[in-house]
């Protein structure tokens, strides 16, 4: 299709997931609802906004930073799997540069993780104390689009097991200057012991969320903090606490029980009316374009599927601030054979992947 084709898009067009129209049409890589005048190319099916994947990595690898054409790879898996909204939830690459390219997804950027000294996957991370987290902090709020990544806890080699990385003063002055500078903040957090003091201080989001209890959870339903569970990184702990059994068994026990309990916390937060969001957790050591399998995952643990499909694309591009499918919104959707509403599985073989009004796929 030309850059300047008119597509008109017939089927089912699910603007929300009780508000269903017959069709919509593309003009000048936007979305009307208004005939326009004139010939147009059709494609039938059913319509979603373009998936968002709320928690990945572009241009990270296992060993760090990688090189431009690798990361351009990880973006059209992305694109490919129908997710064309990203949050980078950190990474140690600049990859502004996608952002003139109108056949990549778009991408909002949490900047690079920041951590505590040797507490955090090597390479990936500015490694510091807690002296200097809010002049990090305003760094990376600079740098990126309006996030700004924490590592709120990792395995203190000490114990021997997961451990808060932060004092409760300085991670709550730093939230104070996130804010100030008009970013959002989130933390990777799988334990139970960093979650209320994170939430006091006035963070917005917590990625994977494993340490979530009946204790915690109705402090971030009442404060509005919102989880990106990641399940299809969660499944990895078995081997993750297998590998490391020898040298932490109680960081190799502790994941074990947070895995166990994966589907229960979730489905508890949920019910108590946190918001959740779908994430991957894609770069590091999970491959990208797993954004159907996360939603799925969602499913299985108990949220229904026009939640969980709205965790993945009406909710999440209004939690993040861009439109779905909105008369004259930017025209990023996906085509499907059926409706994934019925069978979210579904999501998982885009029929048509439109871009800025082009079909890319």
């Amino acid at each position: 299709m030309s850059d300047h084709a008119v597509l008109h898009v017939k089927g089912r067009v699910l603007i929300g997931p009780e508000e269903v129209r017959d069709e919509l049409w593309v003009v000048g890589g936007r979305i009307t609802y208004r005939r326009p005048a004139g010939e147009a190319v059709t494609v039938r099916g059913w319509v979603l906004p373009g998936l968002v994947d709320a928690h990945c990595h572009v241009g990270l690898g296992t060993h760090g930073a990688v090189d431009a054409a690798t990361a351009e790879k990880q973006a059209i898996t992305e694109r490919e799997a129908g997710a064309l909204l990203l949050r980078d939830a950190g990474s140690p690459s600049d990859t502004h540069w996608m952002d003139d390219r109108a056949d990549l997804p778009k991408i909002i950027r949490a900047g690079r993780h920041i951590a505590r000294t040797r507490r955090y996957i090597r390479n990936f991370a500015h490694e510091i104390e807690p002296g200097d987290l809010v002049a990090y902090v305003a760094q990376e709020a600079r740098r990126g689009d309006g996030w700004v990544k924490l590592v709120g806890d990792w395995i203190d080699r000490d114990t021997g097991d997961l451990a808060a990385c932060w004092p409760r003063g300085e991670v709550t002055a730093a939230i104070a200057e996130a804010h100030r500078l008009g970013a959002r903040v989130t933390a990777h957090c799988f334990a139970e012991d960093s979650l209320q003091d994170l939430v006091e201080a006035g963070i917005d989001c917590i990625e994977h969320a494993t340490g979530l209890t009946a204790e915690t959870i109705p402090l971030f339903a009442e404060r509005g903090v919102a989880i990106v569970p990641t399940l299809v990184n969660i499944a990895t702990f078995p081997a993750l606490a297998a590998g490391g059994e020898a040298r932490y068994p109680r960081w190799s026990a502790h994941m074990r029980r947070l895995h166990e309990r994966r589907y229960e916390t979730v489905r508890s937060a949920h019910e108590a009316g946190i918001p959740v969001f779908t994430g991957t957790d894609a770069g590091g050591s999970l491959p990208h374009g797993l954004v159907a399998a996360e939603v799925a995952e969602l499913v299985k643990a108990g949220i229904p599927a026009p939640e969980a499909l709205s965790a993945a694309t009406w909710g999440a591009r209004r939690w993040l601030g861009r439109d779905a499918l909105a008369e004259g919104a930017v025209a990023d959707l996906v085509v499907y054979e059926a409706d994934p509403r019925a069978d979210v599985g579904v999501l998982a073989a885009p029929r048509r992947v439109v871009l800025d009004g082009r079909v890319v796929g």
